[in-house]
C-alpha cells in the first residue's frame, strides 16, 4: 500500500493572502508545470504574480500567448511585473536591448510584451539591460539601449505601464551593478524625455554587489523604487536562509516611502518555501 500523497500547494499554504507581497512564478513552484504556477500561487494566498519571460523566442505563437495569459485569469491572481526577453539565460545571456545586433529582436518583444500587459492589466516590465559585447564599445550600447528603453516606455505608457532597469549580481560583463548605475541610466532617460522608467531593486543583488542596502534606503531612495525584490545571501535562498537583514530592510522601504508590493524572487521548495512569513521575524537577519 502506498503511502499518503504529498500536497506541496496545501503545504505551503498559509490561509489568507500574503499582503504587501507577490511571488515570482518564474522561480518559485518549478515543481509545477509552467502555467499550472498561477493557480498555486493563488492557492498559497498571493495575490499577484510575477514572470521572466515565460517563452522561448521574443514572439511567440499565439496560441501559446493566449495559453499563458488564461492561465493568468483563470486562476484569478493579478500580473504585477513581466519581464522582456532577456535572450538565453542559461548560455549567460542578460537581456538583449544594449545590443544593436539583437535590438530588432528586442523591439519586437516590446509589442508582445505591451499587448500582454495591456490585456492582463500589468504596468511593469522589467528590461535587463545586456552583458557588454567585445563587438560594440560602451558608447554604442549604451546609445542603442537608450533607444530601446525609450521605445518600450513608449509602448507601456498608454495603459500606465513604467519599464524596469535592474543591477544584477552573478554576471561579470553586466554593466549595471548599483543602484547608483541605473540611477544613471535613468537621468539619460528622463532628460530625453522618458519619465516612465524606475529602479527595480533586487535588494539580494545590490548587497551581493557590494551595495551599501541601509544607506540607499536611509538617504531616501526607496521612494524612488519602481519594484523591490528580495532573497537571502549567500545562496539565494528565502529569508532566513542566509545573512541579509531583510525584515529590517522591509520595515524601512515602508517608512522610506514605498508604497509597492516586495517580490519574493528566491530559490526554495515549494513545500517549506513561504515558512518565513508565518513568523517573519524568526531568523531573518
Amino acid at each position: 500500500m502506498s503511502g499518503p500523497v504529498s500536497d506541496p500547494v496545501g503545504d505551503a499554504r498559509a490561509g489568507g493572502a500574503r499582503t504587501g507581497y507577490s511571488v515570482n512564478c518564474s522561480i518559485l513552484f518549478t515543481e509545477l508545470p509552467l502555467l499550472q504556477r498561477p493557480a498555486a500561487a493563488r492557492a498559497a494566498g498571493f495575490d499577484t504574480v510575477e514572470f521572466w519571460w515565460p517563452f522561448a523566442e521574443p514572439v511567440p505563437p499565439e496560441a501559446d500567448v493566449r495559453a499563458f495569459e488564461a492561465a493568468i485569469r483563470d486562476s484569478g491572481v493579478q500580473l504585477g511585473a513581466l519581464n522582456f526577453d532577456a535572450g538565453t539565460m542559461d548560455a549567460g545571456e542578460r537581456g538583449l536591448l544594449s545590443l544593436p545586433h539583437r535590438g530588432a529582436d528586442f523591439r519586437a518583444n516590446v509589442q508582445v510584451v505591451a499587448g500582454i500587459g495591456e490585456r492582463l492589466g500589468c504596468l511593469l516590465f522589467n528590461a535587463l539591460y545586456g552583458n557588454r559585447s567585445p563587438e560594440y564599445s560602451p558608447a554604442e550600447q549604451d546609445a542603442e539601449a537608450l533607444r530601446n528603453l525609450r521605445e518600450a516606455a513608449a509602448a507601456v505608457a498608454p495603459f500606465g505601464g513604467t519599464v524596469l532597469l535592474e543591477p544584477l549580481s552573478g554576471a561579470p560583463d553586466y554593466p549595471l551593478k548599483t543602484a547608483a548605475d541605473v540611477f544613471a541610466v535613468l537621468a539619460d532617460l528622463h532628460g530625453a524625455g522618458t519619465d516612465n522608467a524606475a529602479l527595480l531593486a533586487d535588494l539580494y543583488h545590490l548587497a551581493v554587489n557590494g551595495d551599501d542596502v541601509a544607506a540607499l534606503l536611509a538617504g531616501g531612495a526607496a521612494a524612488r523604487f519602481g519594484h523591490v525584490q528580495i532573497a537571502d545571501a549567500p545562496g539565494r535562498g528565502a529569508p532566513g536562509t542566509g545573512q541579509l537583514p531583510l525584515t529590517q530592510w522591509i520595515s524601512d522601504l515602508r517608512a522610506g516611502g514605498y508604497r509597492g508590493e516586495v517580490s519574493l524572487e528566491y530559490r526554495a521548495p515549494l513545500r517549506n518555501a513561504f515558512a518565513w512569513l508565518e513568523d517573519p521575524g524568526a531568523g531573518v537577519g
